[in-house]
């Protein structure tokens, strides 16, 4: 295995950890604005109030590895995307300021202004990841310098956006299943019964969406034959779906949240999967394609930066670890609360 294939992998590690962490508080942003009185929205603010932002570690870290690693990839998807990175930047910044301005005043109309203000950015930023992987995996038209020649309507396709819809309702269920094990009593009934609903949307987009990406991109299971092993990943994402209303009935809810997890990663395996050694796939012309070889750094840099990965993602993953486990149990909220 070379280098340009490890830092491949770090990627996908960085993007699951990502989409596992701040999945959950995306989706309880989403749930936000269905809970029916102040005090239940302000456990749901506080259920991610100490952890959210640190989450997005994850994201920042996965940027700049991207960066570093293979440039003229971060190049093009970030010069392609650029309206929708700042629809993204804008989003992600708008959650932050509803979460900290919402309990300045105590007002009513403030508090629901900020509130639908949280539940917008939270969906937008959601769904613009889902678009972003949907268009991803379709490929997009590069000429030969590898420069994006779409203008930003042209990724908002059938496929794409349906990809989209699919991340809105996974990352609701992660929520919901998130909210179910910090709350307690009446609440957590009530989030009980949203986790069936959130799973079932989750189980029709994602069966939709694996029907569509079957007929459309049938290339996408090409590894599969260079790679029996891969069929393990979809056999875990299965029993992982599977399992997830099996532990509801039970009310297992630490197991119904780690089945979610294990899905996340799992899609985001197949997601990588389809799309490797490419890392920006062109289309129609495949010949203009970005790859973890005619993309990357130096072997000097990714021998460097593999060193620094080395000594820096423990660090991260310390980190994550002490503060999911100071702030673990049950939510209580009290004057100092958000």
């Amino acid at each position: 295995m070379d280098l340009n294939v490890i830092w491949f992998i770090l990627l996908g590690v960085l993007l699951s950890g990502y989409a596992i962490l701040d999945g959950f508080d995306l989706g309880v942003g989403m749930l936000h604005p269905l809970a029916r009185t102040d005090a239940e929205r302000r456990v749901f603010i506080n259920s991610i109030g100490p952890i959210w932002d640190g989450n997005e570690v994850w994201l920042v870290t996965f940027g700049g590895a991207l960066f570093a690693a293979f440039p003229e990839a971060y190049a093009t998807i970030f010069s392609g995307y650029y309206l929708a990175f700042m629809l993204l930047l804008a989003a992600l910044i708008f959650r932050a300021v509803s979460l900290e301005f919402r309990s300045k005043v105590h007002s009513p109309a403030w508090r629901g202004l900020w509130d639908w203000a949280f539940c917008g950015s939270s969906l937008l930023a959601t769904l613009l990841f889902g678009v972003a992987v949907g268009n991803v995996m379709l490929g997009l038209p590069l000429d030969e310098r590898g420069v994006y020649t779409g203008g930003f309507v042209d990724l908002l396709g059938a496929y794409p956006l349906l990809v989209g819809l699919l991340a809105v309702s996974m990352f609701a269920m992660h929520g919901s299943i998130y909210l179910c094990l910090k709350t307690e009593g009446e609440l957590q009934k009530k989030m009980r019964e949203w986790m069936w609903h959130t799973w079932g949307v989750f189980l029709v987009l994602y069966m939709l969406t694996t029907m569509y990406t079957l007929a459309r991109l049938p290339g996408a299971i090409d590894h599969f034959d260079a790679y029996p092993w891969a069929a393990l990943i979809v056999i875990a994402n299965v029993v992982a779906v599977a399992n997830i209303p099996r532990a509801l009935y039970h009310d297992r809810y630490g197991q119904a949240f780690v089945s979610s997890c294990i899905t996340i990663a799992a899609l985001v395996c197949l997601f990588a999967l389809a799309l490797f050694p490419n890392l920006v796939r062109s289309y129609p012309e495949p010949g203009n394609s970005l790859t973890i070889y005619n993309a990357a750094s130096s072997h000097k840099t990714l021998s460097i930066m593999l060193i620094i990965a080395g000594i820096g993602l423990p660090f991260v993953a310390t980190y994550t670890f002490v503060i999911y486990w100071t702030f673990r149990g049950k939510v209580r909220v009290d004057e100092h609360s958000y």
